[in-house]
């Protein structure tokens, strides 16, 4: 349901360095007999929807309330939606544009109801608050007060059904919460004016990998949204964003979700006193977490030998990855029978007994980073593909040793092995079951 995949690059033309291959006699006899798997073609479903999404959420909308970034970032409570007439609306498709370097639909449907103010200063996002209730003027208040707070920005939080996905959705105030967003959302003025004018932005990812092209018009609790700019928020589980009018005609619950920028203290030790101050239910994720330091190093401290799963948990995952050779990219899934990129690396590890975070930043924290050169079987490669924040980790895949790879690259393919390739590489992370459990 979150971070989804960019489409697989080309192999590099350097060859990558090699790592020890898997080399174990049971789980070779596992993958020839997994092979067979090849063969099979399930039905596709609409991309987006895992087949447990697809059993129970035809007319109700879940309402976001993050359980923790362990088990993806955001788990959402369900809400109902009022269907209503799909409004009218006057479309001229054209090809997208690249302005400043990031890609923005055409104009805007109808006049925005109010002008979006410049930007004035850009903001780091380090935490995301989602409460069951609407968070009153007076906490808001306590949160901004907070030691080390230097801004809050309140926001409207709901996982939507657009196009028949289900996609987690905030509706903002476009002047405001630019700010939020990383340099090229941020910076783009026609991207808030789009959406002050009532389109939708969504994730690269999403647009990309998802099926929702920019200029197209998709519908959402009986109404129309036009896609109107592919952007980032930079909080990997939101792939959409809509004014906070938009928000309304939607259904989705007002003042449910707070943004807190807090630069110069410790994440982990805010959110615990946050979670003091804010109603109890809340939960609260951490995004570009500041973290701390080893006393006089300046370094964190390093993971031992013994913090990493076991060669029998490595074996198990690397097996039930290579089980589902074959089954089809779907962008949201999270098996058994389809898959995103991340949510492969999730299910193999499950299997081995560890708890791995759903999308691809939360996996890129929960381990040691390794040298690609250092790699072994089990440890996750990641790599930079989302033009629209060249920062952000969009795409994961296990490596497999020899050179090679498992992963689930992109709608219309399926999950495969293939070649390393270091093109927009981020890094490599070997995993720590006990940091994993941690990730919030």
């Amino acid at each position: 349901m979150l971070d989804q995949r960019a489409r697989a690059m080309p192999p590099d033309p350097q060859e990558p360095p090699q790592g020890r291959p898997a080399g174990r006699r049971g789980l070779s006899r596992a993958v020839a007999a997994a092979r067979r798997d090849l063969a099979y073609r399930p039905r596709l479903r609409p991309y987006g929807t895992s087949p447990r999404a697809a059993r129970g959420t035809m007319a109700a909308v879940a309402v976001g309330v993050a359980a923790s970034l362990v088990i993806g970032l955001l788990a959402w409570k369900q809400m109902a939606v009022t269907d209503g007439p799909a409004e009218s609306t006057s479309v001229t498709r054209r090809p997208a544009e690249r302005q400043g370097g990031f890609v923005a639909g055409s104009a805007p449907v109808r006049p925005a109801v109010e002008p979006v103010a410049p930007l004035k200063a850009l903001r780091t996002p380090h935490l995301f608050v989602v409460t069951k209730k609407s968070v009153t003027r007076a906490t808001a208040e306590r949160v901004a007060r907070a030691k080390g707070v230097r801004a809050v920005e309140a926001a409207d939080a709901a996982s939507v059904r657009i196009d028949g996905k289900q996609v987690q959705t905030l509706g903002v105030s476009p002047s405001t919460f630019r700010a939020f967003t990383p340099e090229r959302t941020a910076k783009s003025n026609e991207l808030w004016a789009n959406i002050a004018a009532g389109d939708v932005a969504v994730s690269f990812v999403l647009g990309n990998d998802g099926g929702l092209p920019l200029g197209t018009v998709a519908s959402s609790g009986g109404r129309s949204l036009r896609v109107g700019a592919y952007a980032t928020t930079g909080m990997g589980a939101i792939d959409a964003v809509v004014s906070r009018q938009t928000a309304r005609m939607l259904g989705i619950p007002e003042n449910n979700a707070l943004i807190v920028s807090a630069p110069s203290v410790d994440s982990t030790r805010l959110r615990r006193t946050l979670l003091r101050v804010l109603p109890k239910g809340t939960q609260i994720a951490l995004v570009n977490p500041v973290s701390v330091r080893a006393a006089g190093t300046g370094r964190t401290t390093a993971l031992p030998p013994t913090a990493f799963a076991s060669d029998n948990q490595i074996r198990t995952a690397l097996t039930a990855a290579a089980s589902k050779l074959g089954r089809p990219y779907v962008w949201g899934a999270e098996g058994p029978d389809s898959f995103d990129c991340s949510g492969l690396v999730q299910w193999a590890f499950a299997q081995a007994g560890i708890r791995v975070p759903r999308v691809t930043h939360q996996q890129f924290v929960a381990g040691a980073q390794i040298p690609l050169e250092q790699a072994r079987p089990g440890d996750l490669i990641f790599w930079r593909h989302d033009p629209t924040n060249p920062g952000y980790v969009s795409h994961v895949a296990i490596y497999w040793g020899d050179g090679k790879m498992l992963h689930a690259p992109r709608t219309g393919d399926v999950v495969k092995m293939a070649p390393v390739t270091t093109r927009n590489l981020a890094g490599v992370v070997r995993i720590s079951p006990n940091v994993a459990a941690r990730v919030r």
